[in-house]
């Protein structure tokens, strides 16, 4: 489905967001670390509803090179709204306010050691992105109608994990989790359906 960036798709998504019911905070794992990203959605050069995704740069510490939505740990004392909308500005330059929040989906823990919690928020005007070369590599817009493919994700078996290895088809890529995992349960939520995606595991080079 096309959804034009204009009043109507927000207000849409808005909904779509105030029906998902979160998983409780209850029974997550005191020992991980929390973090948030953001589904940053904007406009595709089309003019049609995108979300940012990032290329993280080489020179980080962990998981460099991989594809990413912006985002990263929790200072102390902070909320997972407040590191996304900090994350966006530090590795974008995207400057956002609490109003830009749409919703939030489940937290998806990582076998690296942190709770990630996605948050979803409108970025009414980002024709200013200027990603951070420290962090980012590259940024990129995906149009909406790209995850809702039927062919966008697959789930494949591997032989480290009984749990199934979620991957989105993007151009000549593979996407894998978090992202993926996070990136699916959005799509889902879109479409009316609460879909948990804490099961879904990521490829063993993601576990450290």
């Amino acid at each position: 489905m096309v959804r034009p960036f204009d009043a109507t798709t927000k207000r849409n998504i808005a909904e779509a967001c105030a029906s998902f019911r979160r998983l409780p905070e209850s029974g997550k794992p005191l020992a991980l670390k929390r973090a948030a990203v953001a589904v940053a959605l904007t406009a595709s050069s089309a003019g049609n509803t995108a979300f940012l995704l990032t290329i993280r740069a080489s020179s980080l510490r962990a998981h460099r090179g991989q594809w990413a939505l912006p985002g990263g740990r929790c200072d102390a004392g902070e909320t997972p709204v407040e590191a996304a909308l900090r994350e966006l500005d530090e590795e974008l330059g995207l400057r956002l306010t609490d109003d830009a929040v749409l919703g939030q989906l489940d937290d998806y823990a990582t076998r690296s050691g942190y709770l990630i919690t996605p948050v979803v928020v409108w970025a009414a005007n980002s024709t200013g992105i200027l990603p951070n070369p420290d962090e980012v590599a590259s940024v990129h817009r995906i149009a909406l109608e790209m995850i809702e493919r039927e062919d966008a994700f697959d789930f494949v078996a591997i032989p480290e994990s009984g749990r199934r290895v979620i991957r989105f088809h993007h151009q000549e890529s593979l996407i894998h989790a978090p992202t993926a995992a996070l990136i699916y349960q959005f799509r889902e939520a879109l479409a009316g359906r609460t879909t948990r995606v804490n099961e879904l595991e990521q490829p063993v080079f993601a576990w450290k």
